[in-house]
């Protein structure tokens, strides 16, 4: 069957016909490829800076943004039948009884190193037209999110990060709202660092929150992101019309910053800024690049006075993913158009060359296989 996978060895990126798989297990689910999201991770990918074949392949199969359709079963699977919307997870846990995390199911936090992720490191990915997982790593997707569903994977980067956000921040009275279920951000103020879909997606899941949310990028205003932002209530802040001074004038106390940008010169410049008692969250991977001067000495009388703290995620928890299908269905029902509008175009996997290594622009750009 066609898969679109890299050739680190080659240094290609190509179609590939890759074997038709098999259900072999009890909990084993075959799962016809719907939708897979193109990323900047599958692109850096194809520059080779990372990406690893599984054992035996001299390929990587890429993607790890899916939506796909059960078609198959093994016997012992009860969660799932034919017909079902899936979203499947990334990342796999490595094989040591001495990680606790991974033995409890929190691969994302494995503390060897030695975890797989599907279509990154040592595992094939979903671009391609069907793959096999087992049954724990699959998350149900009701009819209604077909459109929209692929946008799961990327919005658990976000669902991650702020339940570890609400953890941290048990440590003092920072929800005042008066009904905190729903609306515990309110009266908070929260900045977003990138407009792609990561950030987008999480202002949203900031807005539903009930914070004040503005979103700081480099694109000067008015274009195809900041309309969006400004569309859904959020505020949107371009870095060349203003300096992260004028930013946290405008703002105010910065209780939380989520970082979607994967630029360190910004982000630290934000973090100068970070008000008293905030967060400041990490989900970027910056590319290599030369060393920049960081002012360490203000950076770290802020974090001890203004008892701030600086947090990193990754990957994301089975809990995340429910989340996630959880908050989407709230978003369509509240930003129905921009929520749809985050995906900028459907293609054919024949397609894959101008979207994996050429220039094509958008926010999310999806290969349909369906």
């Amino acid at each position: 069957m066609r898969a679109v996978g890299v050739i680190p060895d080659k240094r290609e990126v190509r179609m590939v016909e890759h074997a038709v798989p098999q259900i072999t297990g009890p909990y084993d689910v075959k799962i016809r490829t719907l939708d897979v999201g193109i990323c900047g991770t599958d692109k850096e990918i194809c520059t080779f800076v990372y990406g690893s074949p599984p054992e035996g392949s001299d390929y990587l199969v890429l993607g790890h943004e899916s939506l796909g359709e059960v078609v198959e079963v093994g016997a012992g699977v009860s969660v799932y039948k034919p017909g079902d919307l899936v979203v499947p997870s990334v990342r796999r846990p490595c094989p040591h009884a001495h990680c606790r995390p991974c033995s409890a199911d929190l691969q994302d936090f494995c503390s060897t190193g030695d975890f797989t992720e599907r279509g990154i490191k040592m595992t094939h990915g979903y671009m391609t037209e069907f793959y096999v997982e087992m049954e724990k790593y699959l998350t149900f997707v009701p009819t209604e999110l077909r459109e929209v569903a692929v946008l799961v994977e990327p919005l658990t980067v976000a669902e991650k990060a702020f339940a570890q956000v609400w953890k941290i921040q048990d440590r003092l009275p920072w929800v005042v709202s008066e009904d905190p279920i729903k609306s515990p951000g309110a009266g908070l103020r929260a900045v977003v660092l990138g407009a792609g879909p990561v950030g987008i997606l999480g202002a949203m899941a900031l807005m539903a929150n009930g914070f004040e949310v503005y979103v700081y990028s480099r694109s000067e205003a008015p274009n195809i992101k900041s309309e969006l932002i400004e569309a859904i209530g959020a505020k949107y802040i371009s870095s060349k019309t203003e300096t992260v001074e004028q930013l946290a004038e405008r703002v105010g106390n910065i209780d939380l910053v989520y970082e979607a940008l994967g630029v360190s010169s910004v982000s630290f410049d934000v973090l100068k800024v970070l008000g008293t008692n905030g967060v400041f969250v990490f989900t970027g991977i910056p590319a290599p690049r030369p060393a920049i001067g960081v002012e360490t000495d203000l950076l770290m009388r802020n974090i001890v006075l203004k008892n701030q703290v600086v947090v990193g995620t990754v990957n994301a928890d089975r809990a995340a993913f429910q989340a996630a299908i959880r908050d989407l269905g709230t978003f369509i029902g509240r930003w129905p158009n921009e929520l749809r509008a985050l995906i900028t175009g459907r293609f054919s996997i024949n397609s894959y060359k101008e979207l994996l290594l050429g220039e094509r622009s958008g926010i999310k750009n999806v290969i349909a296989l369906d």
